[in-house]
This record gives structure tokens, sequence and C-alpha cells, in this order.
């Protein structure tokens, strides 16, 4: 029988970024995206955004050698955290 980290279908990368993200009203904020795989990302932010909110994230790479990662994800967890919030969100379309 596989362990819990097993039964996911793709592995999580620690990556600890600033992530600039637009919600659905246009508004624009930044915050950290702490890991990533090929189906969501985990994101720490300042303020509370709906379970449901589509949002527009770029995440810029550490060197010049790859293009940014831009992609379309949908809010499927807001949990506060310290002085934010830790927003889990599933990866609809990678636009770029």
């Amino acid at each position: 029988m596989k362990d819990y980290s097993e039964k996911r279908d793709f592995h999580r990368m620690q990556v600890n970024s600033e992530i600039e993200i637009t919600d659905s009203q246009g508004n624009r904020f930044t915050g950290v995206c702490r890991d990533l795989s090929a189906a969501g990302m985990q994101l720490y932010v300042e303020r509370e955004v709906a379970v449901g909110e589509e949002l527009q994230t770029v995440l810029h790479p550490s060197s010049d050698q790859f293009p940014p990662l831009e992609t379309v994800c949908e809010v499927i967890r807001c949990e506060p955290e310290g002085d934010g919030f830790l927003l889990g969100t599933n990866i609809s379309e990678v636009t770029r």
C-alpha cells in the first residue's frame, strides 16, 4: 500500500518565489508561491480570496534562462496563516 505522499498524481516542487496575481475584478497584488505541481500551486497572500475565485498569475523564474510561468487558476482553499492567508489552487490553464 502506498503511503499518503505517493498518492498524488504530480510531485510538488518547493518554490518560495514572489508571484504576481490578478483577480477576476482586475485587482493586482503579489504573494509568495510556496510550492508548484503540474496541477496546482500553494500561494501565501496578505488578503483573503474567495474559494472559486479565478486568478491569473505570473511566476518569474530565478534566472533569465527560462520564460515566466503564466497561469489561470481557481482557488480551492483559503485558510488563515500568520498575518495572511494560504491559498490552495488548481491550475486550469497555462497561458505561457
